[in-house]
C-alpha cells in the first residue's frame, strides 16, 4: 500500500502525519520545537536548525509508530508557520535567528515600504497592507539593523521551505505561503518584479514559486538517512499553515468556513476571486487550490493566552497532569467549566502580542476588564477563553461585510477539541459549530494535496469530499447567545477606548 505523508512545521513543534490512500491517518508524531526568543517585549525568533531537527525526529517517528518503511511513502507536503524570514548566505548557511510570524518590532519597515509603493498601489499587487506581521517588514528591519547580516543574504525563505531545502536541497515555495510574504503579486500568482524593484532585491534571491499540489523537488540521499524516508521521493509546493489548515478542513468550496484555534486563531474562508476588506483588517491570500483564493482573520494570542496562562500561573496543574498521565489543558478547561458563561462581568482582550485583526495594531496588549474580589482563577480561564471568541468574531463580522458566506464553521485546533471552547464559540458566534473526522489540520491537508500532485484524486475537492465528513454538531444556546452578544459589545468597545493608553505604556517601556 501505498501512503502519503505530511509535515507541518509550527511555532511550538513539527507534527508529520502518514495517510493512506483514502485519507485515513496510519499515524502521527511530533516533536516540540525550543521555546521562541523573545530579546524585548513582543520580539519572537527561532532557530530555523531547531525546524529541521524536529522534522528529523518526527518523521522518523511516524514511520516507526505506524510501522510503515520509508520506501511505501510515494509523496510528501510541506506545511508550516507563514511569514517568517529565514537569510541563507553564499554557503546555505542560516545567517541569523528567524523573526517569526507574531514578532512586532518592524512597524517603522512597514511605513516606509507603504510609503515606498504606496498604500493603493500595495493593495493591488498584494491584495493586503503592510503588517509588522509579513515577511518584507522583517527583512527590511534587518536591512536597517543588521546591515552587514542583510549585505549577507543570497536566498530568502519561508519556515516550512527552508525545511524543504534540508529535505531536498532545492528552493521552492508554493502561492499560498508566499502571499503572506508581500513580494507575491497575489492576483497573478507570481512573484512581483515591482516589489523586488523597489527593494532593490534579485529574484534569484527568492525560491521558485509552485502551486500547492505541484511536485517541486525530491527527497536527497542526505535526507533519506536523516528521515528514513526513500530518496527520490517527490515534495509537493505544500501550503502556508492556514491554508493547509483549510484544505485539511474540507474549506475547498464556498459556504464552509472553519475557525482555528492554534497558537493564534484564524477564521479562513474559501472565495472564487480575490475579495479585499479596503481597510485591509483581513487577508487576502491564494488558497492551496489552484486558481481560488481565500479570506482569513487573524487573532495573534488564541491558544498563546491559555499558553501564557499555563507557563505562568498553573505550576499545580501541570504536575497533577503529569502525574495523571493528563493534559494540563484539560484541567484547567475543568475549572472554567465552573464559572458561568459571561463571568460575571470580567472580559479578556487576548493582545498578548498585538493584534490584526481587526485593529492591525502592534501595540495593542492584553487585558483584564471588568475585575472583582469576588472573580476567580475559574472565572479568570473562562474569561480566556471567551476573550479568544470574541476575537475570532470580529472576522466573522468583516467576512458578513464584505459578502464572503458562512453557512457552516469548523472547529479545529487545540482549541477545536475542546467541548466547552466550541461551546463558547457556538454561542458567541450564534452558529452551529461542528467537528470533522480529521484532526491533523494542516500536517493533514498537505498529506491530501501529496495524494493529488502523485495522482491519488484529481482534484483537491475531490480528496477533501472522499476523506472529510462532519461528526459532531455543537448548536448555539439562544440565551446564552443573546448574554454573549451584551457582552461582545462591550468587549468591541474596549480598544478604542484603551488605544491611546496602549501607545503610553508603550513608550514608557
Amino acid at each position: 500500500m501505498a501512503y502519503l505523508l505530511g509535515l507541518d512545521v509550527g511555532t511550538t513543534g513539527s507534527r508529520a502525519a502518514i495517510i493512506d490512500e483514502s485519507g485515513l491517518v496510519a499515524a502521527a508524531a511530533s516533536a516540540d520545537h525550543a521555546p521562541m526568543a523573545q530579546p524585548r517585549p513582543t520580539w519572537a525568533e527561532q532557530d530555523p536548525r531547531d525546524w529541521w531537527r524536529a522534522a528529523q525526529e518526527a518523521i522518523r517517528a511516524a514511520l516507526k509508530l505506524g510501522n510503515i518503511p520509508g520506501g511505501e511513502i510515494a509523496g510528501v507536503g510541506l506545511s508550516g508557520q507563514m511569514h517568517g524570514a529565514v537569510l541563507l548566505d553564499k554557503n546555505n548557511d542560516v545567517i541569523r535567528p528567524a523573526i517569526i510570524w507574531c514578532d512586532q518590532r518592524s512597524q517603522a519597515q512597514a511605513d516606509w515600504f507603504t510609503e515606498k509603493i504606496g498604500a493603493a498601489r500595495l493593495k493591488e499587487i498584494t491584495c493586503n497592507p503592510a503588517l509588522t506581521g509579513f515577511t518584507v517588514p522583517k527583512l527590511l528591519w534587518v536591512r536597517d539593523h543588521e546591515p552587514e547580516n542583510y549585505s549577507r543574504m543570497q536566498m530568502l525563505l519561508l519556515p516550512k521551505d527552508y525545511v524543504r531545502f534540508r529535505l531536498t536541497g532545492g528552493f521552492f515555495t508554493e502561492v499560498s505561503d508566499a502571499s503572506g510574504t508581500l513580494l507575491l503579486d497575489v492576483p497573478k500568482r507570481r512573484w512581483s518584479g515591482e516589489i523586488l524593484d523597489a527593494l532593490e532585491m534579485k529574484p534569484g534571491q527568492l525560491p521558485q514559486v509552485a502551486e500547492s499540489h505541484e511536485p517541486t523537488t525530491r527527497i536527497s540521499t542526505e535526507a533519506a538517512a536523516a528521515t528514513g524516508l526513500r530518496a527520490g521521493t517527490p515534495v509537493v509546493g505544500g501550503g502556508g499553515d492556514q491554508a493547509a489548515g483549510g484544505v485539511g478542513n474540507g474549506i475547498v468550496e464556498p459556504g464552509i468556513v472553519s475557525s482555528t484555534i492554534g497558537t493564534s486563531g484564524v477564521v479562513f474562508a474559501y472565495t472564487d476571486a480575490p475579495h479585499l476588506d479596503v481597510a485591509g483588517r483581513v487577508h487576502t491570500f491564494c488558497h492551496a487550490v489552484r486558481d481560488r483564493w481565500h479570506v482569513m482573520g487573524v487573532t495573534q494570542g488564541a491558544g498563546l493566552s491559555l499558553r501564557w496562562f499555563r507557563d505562568n500561573f498553573a505550576a499545580a496543574e501541570i504536575r497533577e497532569a503529569q502525574a495523571a498521565g493528563k493534559d494540563p489543558y484539560e484541567l484547567l478547561t475543568a475549572q472554567a467549566a465552573s464559572a458561568p458563561p459571561g463571568c460575571e462581568g470580567l472580559i479578556y482582550l487576548p493582545y498578548l502580542m498585538g493584534e490584526r485583526t481587526p485593529h492591525l495594531d502592534p501595540l495593542a496588549r492584553g487585558v483584564f476588564f471588568g475585575l472583582t474580589a469576588r472573580h476567580t482563577r475559574a472565572h479568570m480561564i473562562r474569561a480566556i477563553l471567551e476573550g479568544v471568541a470574541f476575537s475570532l468574531r470580529d472576522s466573522l463580522e468583516i467576512f458578513k461585510d464584505m459578502g464572503v458566506a458562512s453557512e457552516q464553521i469548523r472547529a479545529s485546533g487545540g482549541g477545536g477539541r475542546s467541548p466547552l471552547w466550541r461551546r463558547i464559540q457556538a454561542d458567541v458566534f450564534g452558529r452551529e459549530m461542528v467537528t470533522i473526522n480529521a484532526t491533523e489540520g494542516s500536517a493533514y491537508g498537505v498529506a491530501l494535496l501529496a495524494a493529488t500532485g502523485t495522482g491519488r484524486y484529481s482534484t483537491i475537492q475531490e480528496a477533501c469530499r472522499a476523506a472529510i465528513r462532519v461528526t459532531d454538531r455543537c448548536e448555539p444556546d439562544p440565551a446564552r447567545a443573546r448574554m454573549y452578544e451584551e457582552q461582545y459589545q462591550i468587549y468591541r468597545s474596549l480598544y478604542d477606548r484603551l488605544r491611546e493608553s496602549f501607545r503610553a505604556v508603550a513608550a514608557i517601556r
